[in-house]
């Protein structure tokens, strides 16, 4: 089997880790791998198997040779260093929001839409985690039902902020278990045992940045810009899982068992609906997990072709890494490298 040369943009962050680890964990075909930070981060030691990686900072000559980098380092540094990968003739795999909305750049969950890649133009970007774990699930209702309209709530994870708010809810929790004072650094308002009601900045509608990708990412990726989206999305203190509540608007009408089947048959997808049992999909039960796992489905006895159902996904493996991976994955075994 050929073999690539790698590059992890963001190395040292919480998604850049678990890039790395899923690398490792998938035998990804690496020939050389780099490890690329910031400067502050220049020459500190990441272990790779049975590898120790110096951690570089982005130089002219950094990216050349590199067949495929995985980029978790935010938008500035995407829309900077991006142009760089794809100028030494490598396939940028972006993880931010700089390049998802712009219209020559495919937005891909590969089990979803990866056909999408075929056109690529050497930078891919790789959706919001809360709205690739959703898109596993609206797309095969869309092509079985067809989708009207879709009511979000979305209960996200700290993790999804990075290391500093997880850090921050543990500190929280300690300090509140011990009667002492709240800090706020990474959050506003005090995330240890509260829920916040805003993820990412708010916009002029007054939906926040992050419900207005839940919206916008979806409807590229189902190639549906006609769909009818609204969303909430509130951060909870839970360190790893994203849970969402859907309210779903088919346009036909459909048999509970039918989308029951249907989810337990959809690849990557894991149905977890026993209410009798009391088992439904947790936060908890991703933090080993790859599948979405989906549950508490019913009928929306208010609205005809309706449904509710509640899902629930690793927000740094599938809703970033894994996804990252599974693009370049895609991207070999299609020979689109």
């Amino acid at each position: 089997m050929k073999k690539y040369n790698v590059a992890v943009v963001g190395a040292t962050g919480l998604v850049g880790r678990e890039m790395l680890k899923t690398l490792s964990q998938r035998n990804f075909p690496i020939k050389n791998l780099k490890v690329i930070a910031s400067q502050r981060s220049a020459g500190k030691k990441i272990k790779f198997e049975d590898q120790e990686l110096t951690v570089e900072a982005v130089q002219a000559d950094t990216f050349a040779g590199i067949d495929i980098a995985l980029f978790s380092a935010g938008s500035d540094v995407s829309k900077e260093v991006a142009p760089l990968v794809k100028k030494a003739g490598g396939i940028v795999v972006d993880n931010s929001n700089a390049f998802r909305m712009d219209p020559d750049v495919p937005l891909v969950v590969p089990e979803v839409n990866g056909s999408d890649l075929a056109n690529h133009q050497q930078i891919i970007a790789n959706p919001n985690c809360s709205t690739i774990q959703m898109v596993m699930l609206l797309k095969p209702l869309a092509d079985k039902y067809g989708l009207k309209r879709l009511v979000i709530s979305t209960y996200q994870a700290v993790s999804g902020a990075g290391k500093k708010a997880v850090d921050e809810l543990f500190a929280q929790t300690k300090a509140h278990l011990a009667g002492e004072a709240i800090k706020n650094e990474k959050f506003n308002h005090q995330i240890a045992f509260n829920a916040i009601p805003q993820i990412d900045v708010f916009l002029d509608n007054d939906y926040t940045k992050e419900e207005m990708k839940m919206v916008n990412e979806t409807q590229k990726i189902l190639h549906t810009p006609e769909l009818a989206i609204t969303a909430t999305c509130v951060r909870i203190p839970v360190v790893y899982g994203h849970g969402e509540s859907l309210n779903i608007e088919l346009l036909k009408d459909f048999e509970l068992g039918e989308i029951k089947t249907l989810f337990a048959k959809t690849k990557n997808v894991e149905l977890v609906d026993q209410p009798a049992a009391e088992k439904y999909p947790l936060q908890v039960a991703t933090e080993n997990n790859d599948n979405v796992l989906v549950g508490r489905i019913r009928r929306d006895n208010s609205l005809k072709n309706s449904l509710n159902l509640w899902l629930t996904a690793n927000n740094l493996r599938k809703g970033a890494a894994l996804n990252a991976v599974q693009i370049a994955e895609y991207l070999i075994e299609n020979e689109l490298v």
